[in-house]
C-alpha cells in the first residue's frame, strides 16, 4: 500500500498540491487524471520519491517495492536491453553482478564461496533463474523480437526504447506500480498487451493516461486533480465521467431547493417579525434561515477546445484511386503494390505496427514524397488537409500564432482567424506566441486550427493524439465523428479508432495490406484477420529461414 499524508507542493507562492492525503490499496487500478498543469506527473514524482513535497509525507508499507516507468530514453544507451528490464528490480540485478563479478575471480577464496552461496540463496528467493525468461517475454509482449533482446539499448529506435522501459517498470511483480504515460509511442497491439498485462496484475498501479479507453479498459479508481485536491471515485473512466457529472447536477438540485427554501423563510420573517404574536416564528425561521449553507460548486479547470471541421463544398463520388504503389525506404519495402479506392463515405483507419508504412504512405498521399512505382489520383472535387506525425518544419519561423494561421486563410481578417485560434484555447495575448516556442500540445492545437480554416473535405492524420491532454482529444474524437467528407488517419487512442472508421486498412510488415469495411472491435476479433496475420508471419519467419 501507498499512501500521502497532508502532502503539499509549492512552486513560487503557487500550491500546486495542498494537504492531500489519500491512500491507494492494492488490488486496485487508479487513473490519475486532470487538466493540463493540474500535477499528474508531478504527484507520481512525489509518490516515486524523485520529488520532495513542501510538506507532508509518502508512505509505503514496509518491505514492498516500488517500480516506475523511467522518463529518460537515453540513461541506458550503455547496456543491453535485457540487463536494462532487469534492472527493474534493482537489488536483483545488483545480485547478478555480484555474482558474476566473484565467479570471474582467479583466486576464488573460501570467503568467497561462503558470500556465493549466501548470494545464490537470495537469488534463488527472487526467482533469478526465471529473470532472462520473464524479461524477454515481457519484451516480446511489447512487440520487441528476440534478436534485439542482446543489442545494446542505443542501437534502438525511440519507440523501441520506450517499450524496453516500460517492460522495466513491468518486471519483477513489484508491489507498487507508477507509470506516467505508458502507451505514449505505443502501437495498438502493444497498448493491447499492456492492457491485459495491468488487467491481471494483482498489486497496485497508478497510471497517468490520456487513452480513454485504456483507462476505461484497466481502472478500478479514478483519482482526479483539480484545484489542488485529489478525490477519488470508484470505477473507470467513464464512470467518473458519470459520476462527476451527477454530483455537480445533485449540487445544484439541492442549491436550488435551498435557495427557494431560503426565499420562503426571507419572506416569512419579513412579513412577521414585527407580529408579537408571531415574534417567535420569525425568530425560529431567523435561527433556521442561519443553518442553511448553499453547496460550493466551483467549474472544473478543464477546458475543452471547439473543434469543426466544415467542408467548403460537397465531395464527389471520385475521392482517390491508388494503384501498385510501391515504396523502398532504406533498403526496406515498406509500401509493395498497394491498391485501393476510397469512397465518399469512407473514415479510414490505418492501423497495426508498421509505423513507417503509414506515415510513407499518407506523405505520398499530402504530395510530400514521390512513390518508387504506382499512381494515385484524387478526385476533382476533392481538397486535402494533413496532419503530419512530424510537424517541426511547420513551426521553423518567428511567426506569431495569428500571422502563421493568417498564411494558410483565404479571408485574412485577423478577427476571422483569431476566431479559429479561440476554438483552439488561444486567447488574448496567446495569438502573440511566436511558433517556434510553443510547446507540443500548442503546436498540434495550431495544427488543427488549420485544419479547421482550410475547409478541406478529405482530412488526413497520422496520429493527432500526440501531446494532446484528454478534453483536447475529446474534442477531437468528436469533431472526427461528424466530419461530413472522407478521413484517412492513424491514432493509437482505441475510442477514437472504434468511433470513427468505417473501414479498417493494416499494413503488414512485408508492406501488402489487409482491407475490410468493419469497425476496429470487430476487426480485431475477426477470425479473418487473425488467420491473415499468421500467414504474413509464417511468411516471414520461412523467408528468414532461406
Amino acid at each position: 500500500m501507498i499512501s500521502t499524508n497532508n502532502v503539499t507542493l509549492r512552486v513560487g507562492k503557487k500550491a500546486l498540491f495542498e494537504d492531500v492525503t489519500i491512500k491507494f490499496t492494492e488490488g486496485n487500478c487508479y487513473g490519475l487524471i486532470g487538466a493540463n498543469g493540474a500535477g499528474k506527473s508531478t504527484f507520481l514524482k512525489i509518490l516515486s520519491g524523485q520529488l520532495e513535497p513542501t510538506n507532508g509525507e509518502v508512505i509505503i508499507t514496509p518491505g514492498e517495492r516500488l517500480s516506475f516507468l523511467q522518463q529518460d530514453h537515453f540513461k541506458y544507451d550503455e547496456y543491453m536491453v535485457l540487463d536494462t528490464v532487469i534492472m527493474g528490480n534493482a537489488r536483483l540485478y545488483e545480485i547478478m553482478k555480484e555474482k558474476e563479478a566473484l565467479y570471474a575471480k582467479e583466486d576464488f577464496t573460501d570467503e568467497d564461496g561462503m558470500k556465493a552461496s549466501e548470494l545464490e540463496g537470495e537469488f534463488a528467493t527472487m526467482n533469478g533463474w526465471e529473470a532472462e525468461s520473464d524479461a524477454a517475454s515481457l519484451l516480446n509482449g511489447l512487440g520487441i523480437e528476440t534478436d534485439l533482446h542482446y543489442q545494446y539499448m542505443k542501437n534502438l529506435t525511440g519507440a523501441q526504447k520506450v517499450k524496453v522501459l516500460l517492460a522495466q517498470a513491468l518486471f519483477g511483480n513489484p508491489d507498487i506500480l507508477l507509470l506516467d504515460e505508458p502507451t505514449n509511442h505505443l502501437d495498438l497491439d502493444a497498448i493491447a498487451w499492456l492492457e491485459e498485462f495491468l488487467i491481471s496484475f494483482e498489486n497496485t498501479v497508478i497510471v497517468v493516461s490520456h487513452d480513454r479507453y485504456f483507462l476505461n479498459k484497466v481502472c478500478t479508481q479514478i483519482a482526479d486533480i483539480d484545484y489542488g485536491k485529489i478525490q477519488l471515485y470508484a470505477g473507470n473512466y467513464d464512470f467518473w465521467y458519470e459520476s462527476s457529472q451527477l454530483l455537480i447536477r445533485q449540487m445544484k438540485e439541492a442549491n436550488k431547493k435551498k435557495e427557494e427554501k431560503i426565499k420562503e423563510l426571507k419572506e416569512f420573517i419579513s412579513r412577521f417579525s414585527a407580529n408579537a404574536s408571531k415574534s417567535k416564528q420569525a425568530t425560529s425561521r431567523k435561527k433556521a434561515l442561519e443553518k442553511i449553507q448553499l453547496d460550493e460548486i466551483r467549474p472544473s479547470s478543464r477546458k475543452y477546445p471547439y473543434i469543426d471541421f466544415r467542408p467548403n463544398r460537397e465531395i464527389g463520388n471520385e475521392v482517390l484511386t491508388v494503384e501498385n504503389l510501391t515504396k523502398t525506404i532504406d533498403g526496406v519495402k515498406v509500401l509493395d503494390h498497394l491498391s485501393f479506392t476510397i469512397n465518399h463515405d469512407d473514415k479510414v483507419a490505418f492501423v497495426g505496427s508498421n509505423e513507417l508504412a503509414k506515415t510513407t504512405l499518407f506523405r505520398i498521399l499530402a504530395g510530400e514524397l514521390e512513390p518508387d512505382e504506382g499512381t494515385y489520383k484524387w478526385g476533382i472535387t476533392t481538397s486535402q488537409a494533413y496532419f503530419p506525425k512530424d510537424s517541426g518544419k511547420e513551426f521553423d519561423s518567428n511567426y506569431t500564432i495569428t500571422e502563421w494561421l493568417t498564411q494558410y486563410s483565404e479571408e485574412k481578417d485577423v478577427t476571422y482567424v483569431r476566431g479559429f485560434l479561440g476554438r483552439m484555447l488561444f486567447g488574448g495575448d496567446d495569438g502573440m506566441k511566436r511558433v517556434n516556442v510553443l510547446s507540443g500540445g500548442e503546436k498540434v492545437r495550431c495544427l488543427l486550427s488549420k485544419m479547421m480554416i482550410s475547409g478541406a473535405n478529405v482530412l488526413i492524420f497520422d496520429e493527432p493524439t500526440n501531446h494532446l491532454d484528454m478534453e483536447s482529444i475529446t474534442a477531437l474524437n468528436n469533431g472526427m465523428i461528424k466530419f461530413p467528407g472522407v478521413i484517412l488517419f492513424s491514432s493509437r487512442d482505441h475510442q477514437i479508432v472504434q468511433t470513427t472508421a468505417n473501414r479498417i486498412m493494416e499494413i503488414m510488415p512485408n508492406g501488402q495490406m489487409i482491407d475490410k469495411i468493419t469497425t476496429y472491435d470487430e476487426y480485431l476479433e475477426s477470425d479473418e484477420m487473425a488467420r491473415k496475420r499468421q500467414t504474413y508471419t509464417t511468411t516471414a519467419e520461412e523467408e528468414e529461414d532461406d
